[in-house]
């Protein structure tokens, strides 16, 4: 399974939370540990898959990507597991793969991936847990991304990033009413004993899980008492600091988690989502009303060109823009493949628009938060300079909305990190309209 889920991730670009979604949807017999394996293997290969290929090349008499790509992936696995996997006993990872390759192209290639591993399994044997982890992290990085992470955090800080990067982070839970998270949390503990639950230390409404097994099978979710959403998530609606009979706008809804927690917030008020793809709002609409947490509308909208049919005033806009993600780098490590220096300059861009676009629905005094799921400059403090020095009528302004306003101490801009508070990596920045003038 997580051969098949690295080929469609190297074949199609495939994202791999997608094709291994797909892959254990084809094995419902598959056990809850055989899913968590599944879902081990193809994660931790991918956020060190340069470093695996590195080490293979070591022992290697031809390009490995002049290898079937099938043979390529069972290499980069059997690689994985010698070094980062302590249970998985190394004679087993060797024989496996080279079962696997035998299969797929013969004895005489099955051979020679015998002889690569079995070299490799002596180092891994050799090498234990002398391991050094951040250099590890800083040579599985493409080189353009260090270099620029470096830029935005310093050069300890993104070593430090990267290396938390290697660790696969916690699910989220949002729970809607905030007084019921204790309550939440013993329920979830006793029904999933084999799990942890843990409060967020940042958002009122968080429990970070780990060894669930699957969110949506736990009580609560059914009946709409939480959703899956990450901690960082709702510290991004939260900051945006609505209150009861506001007029919101959610300008980049996606699946909606936002607008849920944005919907609770307003009470008699209203929240509005807008997005690009019709389908996410078909889908969001779905949810919500599922939740009792409809949107007033919904609009499908383009903001690289224009508002569309988004008319009238907002006391508050939320624009979580698209962006590299660089800052789920640890939840999605297909994103070491899938981005390229070019994309900054082109997301910029585009953040840039959609919040030129989106200011001239705030109502003077409103306040717009912009934010990104990465922790870049370029995504974060320069496309602010842009965005200011485009319009005279917006300045930064100092959040509103808990725990945000707490985390950024009086600042008009927050950067959260997962090596400083446990969340995926985002820039936010609180911008406030200036009253019109005479």
């Amino acid at each position: 399974m997580a051969a098949d889920v690295l080929v469609r991730v190297d074949r199609d670009q495939a994202f791999a939370a997608a094709a291994l979604d797909a892959e254990i949807a084809r094995s419902p017999q598959l056990a809850p540990r055989d899913r968590a394996l599944a879902t081990e293997l193809a994660y931790g290969s991918l956020r060190v898959r340069r470093w695996l290929e590195s080490r293979l090349l070591r022992h290697a008499t031809r390009p490995l990507e002049k290898l079937d790509p099938r043979v390529r992936v069972h290499l980069v696995l059997a690689a994985f597991q010698l070094f980062f996997l302590e249970r998985v006993p190394k004679f087993a990872a060797v024989s496996e793969a080279v079962s696997a390759v035998r299969a797929v192209n013969g004895p005489k290639v099955a051979a020679f991936a015998n002889a690569i591993l079995r070299k490799l399994a002596r180092e891994a044997e050799a090498e234990g847990a002398s391991l050094d982890l951040e250099a590890i992290a800083v040579e599985s990085a493409p080189p353009w991304l260090f270099s620029t992470l470096a830029g935005s955090l310093g050069d300890v800080g993104a070593r430090a990033y990267l290396r938390a990067a290697l660790a696969a982070p916690p699910n989220g839970i949002c729970v809607y009413a905030a007084n019921m998270r204790d309550a939440w949390l013993a329920r979830l503990r006793e029904a999933a004993p084999q799990g942890e639950f843990e409060p967020g230390p940042l958002s009122p409404h968080a429990i970070r899980a780990r060894a669930a097994g699957r969110l949506h099978d736990l009580p609560g979710f059914a009946e709409g008492a939480w959703t899956s959403q990450e901690e960082g998530s709702q510290v991004i609606a939260l900051a945006l600091g609505a209150r009861a009979g506001d007029v919101v706008l959610d300008a980049c809804a996606g699946r909606g988690n936002k607008t849920a927690l944005l919907a609770s917030a307003v009470g008699t008020g209203a929240v509005d989502a807008a997005d690009l793809h019709p389908s996410k709002l078909a889908r969001l609409r779905e949810e919500l009303t599922r939740l009792a947490r409809a949107p007033r509308a919904t609009y499908a909208v383009d903001w690289s060109v224009g508002a569309g049919a988004v008319e009238g005033r907002y006391h508050r806009i939320l624009v979580d823009a698209p962006c590299s993600g660089t800052g789920t780098l640890g939840r999605r490590p297909d994103l070491y493949l899938r981005r390229a220096p070019e994309d900054l300059a082109r997301l910029s861009a585009l953040q840039v628009a959609i919040v030129e676009r989106t200011a001239d629905l705030l109502e003077p005094g409103g306040r717009l938060v912009y934010a990104v799921c990465s922790v870049l400059r370029e995504e974060g403090e320069q496309v602010i300079e842009k965005i200011l020095a485009a319009r005279p009528d917006l300045e930064l302004g100092p959040f509103e909305g808990q725990p945000a306003a707490d985390l950024a101490n009086g600042e008009s801009m927050l950067r959260l990190l997962p090596h400083v508070h446990g969340t995926d990596g985002y820039f936010l920045a609180s911008l406030v309209k200036r009253p019109a003038t005479c």
